[in-house]
């Protein structure tokens, strides 16, 4: 099995799901000159040409050469297999106008029908949205053949390394037991409530790098209906206590924690000032005490889950976690 060297990922990035396609180009411009070094996308956010006018504003104006940002993309559903890896990965290159992507990932472990660009870009969850009961079509394809697809992306110079998101440690171990080119990096949701203390160690300790996506908990999710006000992190005593302690605000604490315990994290962000608070978690570290706390908050709450939302927003029963 071939490990492929890549850049590490930076600590701390922009997460781009749901940043206005508008908004996009200035405000991934401005990420960059406050010193963000990796911007996480995917074809089903819908504004990868956005995200991509913003990398290229910021490459003109020479805020950094391309070889020094790191740019994550995600294959999607309906494209698992082995035909339509490439075509998929290739729109969001054009889209991005980029060369090559730092990162490509498979986005879930769902093999969905293959649904035509020119149908519907992206193609998200259903493959007839305006039929009278529409469900998800599911497919079965091997993840083997899409991570087989993945590894010859790597040959061929369109990315420099593959991963996967919202995978667990069994499928970590099978796609490891035959993979070519080992997964470089998983993507998960990762904050306090979901603290996943198990699959952070073992991708740690089987030099997989991991990335925490939603990392400041709720609220992504409750203008969704996904999450309750109720359920803020931010507000815990031992994450407003904390940020007392350090003179910091709490979504630093909680980015911080994550940092400290060996992932990354992307927040998201649609305002330039949280850019910069954002990305200033280096200059303190969280007591033995402080990390003990906050990782006691665990309580397996998972905000983002297909065994949920896929029944509640598709009318498909479409469980991965459990």
């Amino acid at each position: 099995m071939t490990q492929i060297d890549a850049p590490p990922i930076p600590s701390i990035g922009l997460g781009t799901w749901k940043i206005d396609a508008q908004a996009a180009p200035a405000l991934v411009r401005a990420a960059i000159e406050v010193g963000y070094r990796h911007i996480d996308c995917a074809c089903d956010y819908g504004n990868e040409p956005a995200v991509g006018a913003g990398i290229k504003a910021a490459l003109d104006d020479g805020l950094a050469a391309r070889d020094r940002i790191r740019v994550t993309s995600k294959l999607w559903n309906t494209c698992h297999r082995p035909e339509h890896v490439r075509p998929a990965c290739e729109r969001s290159l054009r889209d991005l106008g980029l060369e090559y992507l730092d990162l490509y990932l498979i986005h879930f472990p769902i093999a969905q029908a293959f649904v035509p660009f020119e149908t519907r870009y992206p193609p998200g969850w259903l493959p007839d949205p305006d039929a009278p009961d529409p469900t998800m079509q599911l497919e079965r394809v091997p993840i083997s053949e899409t991570w087989g697809a993945m590894e010859t992306l790597v040959d061929a110079g369109l990315v420099r390394s593959i991963g996967a998101c919202n995978f667990g440690t069994s499928l970590l171990r099978d796609l490891m037991n035959h993979a070519r080119i080992r997964p470089a990096a998983l993507q998960v949701e990762l904050h306090p409530y979901l603290a996943q203390e198990k699959l952070v160690r073992f991708c740690l300790e089987n030099s997989i790098a991991v990335t925490a996506f939603s990392p400041l908990g709720a609220p992504s999710y409750v203008p969704l209906g996904m999450a309750q006000r109720s359920e803020s992190i931010l507000d815990e005593d031992a994450v407003a206590g904390a940020a007392r302690d350090h003179g910091v605000t709490p979504a630093q604490v909680l980015l911080r924690w994550a940092v400290q315990r060996g992932t990354s994290a992307i927040p998201k962000t649609s305002k330039v000032e949280r850019l910069s608070e954002n990305l200033s978690v280096s200059g303190f570290a969280l007591t033995d005490d402080q990390m003990r706390a906050i990782t006691g908050l665990d309580r397996g709450r998972r905000f983002n889950d297909p065994g949920v939302f896929c029944e509640e927003a598709f009318n498909t029963f479409c469980p991965i976690f459990d």
